[in-house]
């Protein structure tokens, strides 16, 4: 690898809100982010870094992100798009955000099988730690992958497809691997969606009927506040190519006014309800991509627990329910189907996703959530990557079979452990 043309932009990172997550709850301990406008000063500067991590869009809501050397950022690299027809695939720069690609590729007649609630998330970020959207037929974003890029701890470039041996371990790396620079993601023929939205629906209902209500469209996500005995709101995305949605919805009321998720906050942010179609892009995901959701007043938990036994989880947390609601935005209930990436929350499993909007209170949050893995964590449930939790390395290790092969496939591809960081330590790698 010959010499770089320019070297990169350098900012030291303030003490301000750029120095933190999108969330505020975290402060990158990092002093430096490089951003590189090339590739080739991206791999001189992983090359060079004793220490370094990939910085995307800052959505984490931990240290997963974090570095005890440099920061890289890939904003600054041009955001290619390919698309392949013939083999219906797009390759794209992978600090691109979901909505952005979305976009060309609806321009272009194209489709990705899913979103995630929000679009702003890059694919990097998102493919690494494992981000789904929802739906029972649906994989999470990191099983549509079909390709990846990444620049390896010497500055090299290293690509891996679908079916290469080291490849479904290779996908959800949790950045551990290297700094992934593009994405191979699998597309389909555009496609038109409509959201409708419910109300009411009876918990008794609900958890006798689990499998008939999240099946009732293509994409199927449960709000609730875990009290009383009606769920808050059932939101359906149903693809106009598949059967209309249900004009009965096990007892809940249909609402045909467009709303946003928390009772009070503006329907404006959300992307398009009432039955109306549009553009799978604009549909899809809750939010709009023109909008910010919330100003970032809010932290996140997610726990991916086996299909079999999302109905034992959903009764165990309704055991909580006094004590989460005090901190909660709102849940957020949501299904995939299986897939076979090492550290994917899905693989080997159907799962369903029980998410938590905490309200900005840290240390609240904190306290609770090591009683919500009590009762979830034996029932196989595993924490998304990038959002809050406790458990660490001795708790999650029994609940992925191929994390051993994961840890010999990371000291294989960077023996001197240059992308390791604490939270690597503390939830893959350490005693």
């Amino acid at each position: 690898m010959g010499p770089m043309a320019s070297s990169p932009r350098t900012d030291q990172v303030p003490t301000g809100p750029t120095g933190e997550n999108w969330a505020r709850n975290h402060r990158y301990q990092s002093a430096t982010l490089l951003r590189p406008t090339s590739l080739a000063e991206l791999q001189e500067v992983v090359a060079v870094s004793p220490t370094i991590r990939a910085l995307g869009s800052r959505h984490s809501f931990n240290d997963l992100a974090d570095s005890r050397g440099s920061l890289v950022s890939l904003d600054s690299l041009p955001a290619e798009i390919s698309i392949d027809e013939s083999r219906r695939t797009v390759t794209a720069a992978a600090g691109l955000r979901y909505g952005d690609l979305a976009s060309v590729l609806q321009d272009r007649g194209w489709a990705l099988h899913n979103l995630a609630s929000l679009p702003h998330i890059s694919l990097a970020g998102a493919t690494a730690t494992g981000t789904h959207g929802s739906g029972d037929t649906n994989g999470t974003l990191a099983a549509a992958v079909a390709g990846i890029e990444l620049v390896g701890a010497d500055g090299e470039l290293l690509r891996l497809a679908r079916g290469d041996a080291d490849f479904d371990g290779a996908v959800v790396s949790l950045g551990a691997l290297g700094v992934l620079t593009s994405v191979t993601i699998d597309i389909q023929p555009s496609f038109q969606v409509r959201q409708d939205l419910f109300d009411g629906l009876p918990w008794s209902t609900f958890l006798s009927n689990f499998d008939a209500i999240t099946s009732s469209a293509y994409s199927v996500s449960i709000f609730t506040d875990w009290l009383g005995d009606t769920i808050g709101t059932s939101w359906l995305k149903s693809r106009l190519l598949d059967a209309a949605p249900p004009e009965e919805f096990f007892g809940a009321t249909r609402h045909v006014v467009g709303r946003h998720m928390l009772p009070d906050a503006p329907a404006s942010n959300t992307t398009t309800q009432g039955g109306v179609a549009g553009p799978w892009n604009e549909r899809l995901a809750h939010f709009k991509l023109g909008f910010t959701p919330s100003i970032g007043d809010e932290i996140q938990s997610e726990y991916l627990v086996p299909r079999a036994n999302a109905v034992a989880a959903i009764e165990a947390m309704r055991t909580l329910g006094s004590r989460i609601a005090p901190l909660l935005l709102i849940t957020e209930l949501r299904t995939m189907c299986a897939d076979t990436l090492w550290l994917s929350g899905a693989e080997g499993t159907d799962a369903v996703g029980i998410h938590f909007t905490w309200k900005p209170l840290a240390r609240e949050v904190a306290s609770i959530l090591p009683d919500i893995e009590a009762l979830l964590l034996p029932l196989g449930a595993r924490p998304h990557w990038g959002k809050a939790f406790a458990a660490t390395r001795a708790d999650l290790e029994p609940l992925y079979p191929r994390m051993a092969d994961f840890r010999a496939l990371a000291s294989r591809m960077d023996p001197e452990g240059k992308f390791r960081n604490e939270y690597l330590e503390r939830c893959v790698f350490g005693g």
